[in-house]
């Protein structure tokens, strides 16, 4: 197929890096869905309506259209499709499996998200243990730090910090933490090496539940990954043990932290991602000392900027070469 029929197709928008975006224009044609629903975009691509596109920049929010790359849709894209570059670090809402059988490949943004995420983390881990929400709440009522005022909070100093997930969030976080004084233990699939944790010490799954002062998840979700914090895991924790969630809502049992939060194991929680965004457990959002953000960690000018011309950039390299700058992990080893 010749250059000049090649199709690439936005789904989702361009905030940020609109210049960058439209000099993609010199390689292929840049086009967007007319569907404005799931059930429209199948029957789009199954119409033809899509033959030619060779390349799909696609956002988080994009999933309100086409609903999850699932075996479903994937089945109906066009042939000419051969790259998805997906604009987040997270890319659960890609069958990277089916996605391979068709012969697609799939590209993140592994590193830009790291910063931005680590800082929010660290916000909702002093925030939630120095147990700042009730009285910002009392605050705003006109009744000071509350009456009668909330228990007194907990410094970061000396406190063991449980990282699940050792990626680039979970790096940068440890450099973060220990620059409060805490001490930073992690969990991984696979133990790294010193230079690259940092000389964090490397434990067990259960040992970094059990012993954790603070535990902190920043793990992706995949079939393994979900519910990997419920009922039994938290009956594993100390008493009064503080929880952070980053990564993505489902690796935590919501309900089952709400009754860990109800019973006093869990003392307090921060939380930017949700198992049914946007949709927020109602314990949760009753409970004064769990502390709410809507999914905000990459949510700055500077990251969703960078976000944009790292994933535009994947979309450049499989128009130019073949190949994506950045392919997920699971087709890192595939031509």
């Amino acid at each position: 197929m010749g250059s000049s029929r090649r199709k690439v197709i936005l789904l989702g928008e361009i905030e940020h890096a609109h210049d960058e975006w439209q000099n993609l224009s010199e390689l292929a044609e840049l086009i967007e869905p007319k569907a404005r629903s799931r059930e429209e975009f199948i029957k789009e691509c199954q119409d033809g309506g899509l033959d030619g596109v060779v390349a799909a920049y696609r956002t988080f929010s994009s999933f309100a259209i086409t609903g999850r790359f699932d075996e479903e849709l994937i089945s109906s894209l066009p042939s000419s499709l051969k790259f998805i570059s997906h604009n987040g670090a997270g890319y659960d809402q890609v069958d990277v499996a089916s996605c391979t059988k068709r012969g697609i490949r799939v590209s993140n943004v592994p590193t830009a998200v790291d910063d931005a995420t680590a800082d929010i983390n660290m916000f909702l881990i002093l925030g939630a243990l120095r147990g700042l929400n009730p009285s910002m709440f009392a605050l705003r009522d006109g009744k000071w730090r509350g009456h009668p005022p909330p228990p007194l909070g907990h410094d970061p100093e000396g406190k063991v910090l449980g990282v699940l997930g050792m990626g680039g969030i979970g790096r940068n976080l440890k450099k973060k933490a220990e620059a409060f004084g805490m001490t930073v233990q992690y969990f991984n699939r696979k133990q790294l090496s010193d230079e690259l944790s940092g000389g964090a010490k490397y434990v067990s799954f259960d040992e970094l539940i059990s012993t954790s002062d603070v535990i902190s998840l920043n793990l992706p979700l995949n079939k393994n990954t979900r519910h990997i914090i419920s009922t039994h895991e938290f009956d594993k924790m100390k008493t009064g043990v503080v929880i952070v969630n980053t990564a993505r809502g489902a690796v935590m049992d919501e309900d089952a932290l709400v009754r860990a939060l109800d019973s006093g194991k869990v003392l307090s929680c921060g939380l930017d991602v949700y198992e049914e965004e946007p949709k927020i457990h109602s314990g949760l959002v009753a409970n004064p000392h769990v502390m709410l953000v809507p999914h905000m960690g990459t949510w700055t000018v500077e990251t969703q900027t960078a976000m944009e011309n790292w994933n535009i950039s994947n979309v450049r390299s499989a128009l130019e070469t073949g190949k994506l700058k950045s392919p997920v992990p699971e087709q890192a080893d595939l031509d």
